[in-house]
Order: C-alpha cells, then sequence, then structure tokens
C-alpha cells in the first residue's frame, strides 16, 4: 500500500527492512548500515496491512500477534529495533514542544487511564501479575526473581549477578541501620524483602496486590531462613498511614509505575506519613527523561492497564508537598535495556514452555512487549529514576562516599 510505503520509505535510512505481499509483490526500503538490523518480513493477507494503517498505534502489534505479519529474516526484536534505531529520541530528533492540542489530548487519556483507585488497583496488578508464577520462573533470575531493572557495573555480568547488585545498589543507599523497620512496596515475590533480611539486622514488611506473588514470596522467605524477620500482606499501600504504622526505611522497586499519574500526590502523601522523621526512602521507577506524556494503546490493553511512566519533573513536583526531600537522584539509562535483552533471550529459549502454559499468541504479544520495551530504552526516552528521599537534611552523611562503601561491602559478601 502506497500510504505504508511512504512512512516506511522516510522511516528506515540505515539498515534494510523487505516487505512481502499476498500478491507476490516485494519492496525494500533503506540500506545496510552497520549496527542496525536487516529484517524481511512478510503481510499473509491484506487485512494486516489494513489493520496498521487503520490504527498504527497498536495495528503492527495485533497483526503480528494474529500471524497476519510474519518475520522471515530477523525477530520481532530486530524490526522493532529498526524502527525505533532510525529515529532516536536523543540524538538527531527535532527539538520542538508540543503544540497545546497534544498536551491537552495527552493529558485527557492520562487522567482517565491514571485513576487508579482502590477498586480497580488491584484488578489491574492481577491482569499483569497473577498470570501465574511459572511464567516469570521462565525467564527472571534464579535467586531474586526481580521484575525490574537489573543493574551492571561489569561487563559479562549474567543476568542473576546483574540483578544481585541491582539489590546491593539500592540497600546501599538506604543507608540501613540495626534494628530498623523496612516496608517494601510492591515486594513482587520477595525478593528484595529476603535480600535485606539477610544481610541487616532489621524486620522488613512487604507488601503487594499480586495473590499469586505473595504466597510465593512467603514460600521463598521461609526457604531463604528469614521468616522470623519478613512477613508479606496482601494490602493496598494507600490504606496503611490508618493504621498509625512507622517505618525507617521505605523501598520500592518497579511499583510506582503502576500507581498511575492521578494517584501521585496520595502515593507521596502515605509514605510521607509512614516514614519516620529521620527515615530515607528509595524510590526506583521507570522515568520518562523528556516531559509528561501518555501510556501507548498496546501497553494500556495488554500489559499495564492503569499504568503510567512519569516524567522526573512530575514525579518530583508531586514528592515537593509533601516536604519529602529529593536527597539522591541517579538516571540508570541503558542498564533496562541490557535487563530486558536477557529476558527477551530466555522467552525465546523457552518459546514452547510458555506456548504450553499460555498459547502462540500469547507468546508473541509477550515477546513484541519485550522487544518494543527494549527499543523504548535503547532509542526511545525511556529511562530508569532512583530517588532517594529523607524528611531532613541532616539524616544522611554530607557525601555520597557511604553509598559507594557499603555497596563495595554488600557485593563483597
Amino acid at each position: 500500500m502506497a500510504i505504508l510505503d511512504k512512512f516506511l520509505e522516510s522511516g528506515v535510512r540505515h539498515g534494510t527492512l523487505e516487505v512481502s505481499r499476498p500478491d507476490g509483490s516485494k519492496t525494500r526500503f533503506g540500506t545496510p548500515t552497520e549496527g542496525y538490523p536487516n529484517v524481511r518480513v512478510r503481510f499473509t493477507d491484506k487485512a494486516g496491512e489494513r489493520r496498521i494503517l487503520t490504527d498504527p498505534r497498536i495495528g503492527a502489534a495485533e497483526a503480528y500477534m494474529d500471524g497476519q505479519l510474519v518475520l522471515e529474516e530477523g525477530d520481532i526484536m530486530e524490526l522493532v529495533q529498526l524502527l525505533r534505531q532510525n529515529a532516536p529520541w536523543d540524538r538527531g530528533g527535532e527539538v520542538k514542544e508540543k503544540t497545546a492540542l497534544k498536551l491537552a489530548t495527552d493529558k485527557a487519556v492520562t487522567l482517565i487511564d491514571g485513576i487508579n483507585r482502590a477498586t480497580s488497583a488491584k484488578k489491574n496488578i492481577a491482569h499483569h501479575y497473577d498470570i501465574g508464577n511459572e511464567l516469570y520462573k521462565l525467564f527472571l533470575d534464579l535467586e531474586h526473581m526481580q521484575y525490574s531493572c537489573a543493574y551492571w557495573p561489569e561487563d559479562g555480568m549474567t543476568l542473576e549477578q546483574a540483578q544481585t547488585a541491582k539489590l546491593a545498589h539500592i540497600a546501599a543507599k538506604l543507608a540501613i541501620e540495626p534494628g530498623q523497620r523496612v516496608l517494601d512496596i510492591g515486594c513482587g515475590w520477595g525478593g528484595m524483602a529476603i535480600y535485606l533480611a539477610k544481610h541487616y539486622d532489621v524486620k522488613v514488611h512487604g507488601i503487594t496486590l499480586s495473590e499469586e506473588q505473595i504466597e510465593l514470596a512467603k514460600v521463598r522467605a521461609e526457604e531463604a531462613g528469614v521468616s522470623n524477620k519478613v512477613t508479606f500482606e496482601l494490602v493496598d499501600y494507600r490504606a496503611m498511614p490508618k493504621r498509625g504504622d512507622k517505618f525507617d526505611r521505605i523501598v520500592s522497586v518497579g511499583m510506582f509505575e503502576h500507581v498511575g499519574q492521578a494517584q501521585f500526590k496520595q502515593f507521596f502523601k502515605s509514605t510521607a506519613e509512614l516514614l519516620t522523621d529521620e527515615g530515607v526512602m528509595l524510590l526506583h521507577t521507570i522515568g520518562r527523561m523528556g516531559g509528561p506524556g501518555t501510556t501507548d494503546a498496546f501497553t494500556r490493553k495488554y500489559i499495564f492497564p492503569g499504568g503510567y511512566i512519569p516524567a522526573l519533573s512530575e514525579t518530583v513536583a508531586a514528592s515537593e508537598k509533601f516536604r519529602l526531600i529529593a536527597s539522591d537522584v541517579e538516571n540508570l539509562r541503558l542498564h533496562y535495556a541490557f535487563t530486558l535483552r536477557e529476558w527477551y533471550k530466555r522467552c525465546v529459549a523457552n518459546k514452547e514452555a510458555i506456548i504450553a502454559l499460555m498459547d502462540e499468541r500469547f507468546y508473541r504479544m509477550w515477546i513484541f512487549y519485550l522487544a518494543g520495551a527494549t527499543a523504548a530504552f535503547e532509542s526511545g526516552s525511556m529511562c530508569n529514576y532512583q530517588i532517594q528521599y529523607t524528611r531532613l537534611r541532616r539524616t544522611l552523611p554530607l557525601t555520597r562516599d557511604y553509598m559507594s562503601a557499603a555497596e563495595s561491602a554488600l557485593r563483597r559478601r
């Protein structure tokens, strides 16, 4: 179709994309370039191509999921990489502001989608996390089951080593002291809570809205020998301040993306109320390197309903309202891209097992999600932020040296 050809002609300049159609015609776009993939795709029917033209935001994903778009050379990771790599966010892009209409539209979509009240939050979490622990075991790291960005301080690390390094990196920023109480918001399968309990003389309370996660977290804590120091609870973070609980340290890894823009203030109000006066909080979240935006249609429909990737500006603006001091901010620019590529490789290696657990359409959806996310971190505007918060300016040492010292000590254990 001429419209799609016109788009591909302007969108694929480096690397090549060959498109075959049901009538036997073939069209090639781009020029072979070192560092860019060469991909060949085939449309099995005219409806697949029409699907993309009718709804570009989600059409390509669904055409691939339904077998209307077939990869004959290269894979879905390389196809998405090719398209994204030709239009990088951080270099060569046109510097311009969004129009007033675009800003208003984005804001409306985000607010409607992000009214993540307690009644819908559990359902949204279940959509992604209660699809079966066995699926996640097939591609996450074996020891900690961390479904969040790993940390790669050295070349050649395995996923397992990088996830352990991530836990050490975060623990060092918490500046934990013996006897403290730690709250883990969005505790997943318990990896962070168990790690802290094994390395520190502390009590850790992990909370989540995923029934599948919490049951496995309890088992894993028992197996790790720390069930006397770790507790897990199925509860919304918004319900906790009413109890009058206080925690010396709060950590939240990969959960803030599920809060929804409309609930940012409530999140920071709740955490400020839960944190002791001399407490420290570490927030680890996917973020945007540009300003506020919207969640793409594919992610909203298939992956994280109710989720939203925050810009640093709106995250800090929301926390400032409750006198939480952003005492340290770090941008993990490419670490999630490395992590996602490892997850993708493991999913591809376990293709038959995933299809047996779910079905083939789910498998295609899942690897499309991982491929799209990888491209967003390699060439798009996505990154990871780690923001350390305190309530008092004198709580922590004057320099960041304590972080490096604690992290080195943890990684030697």
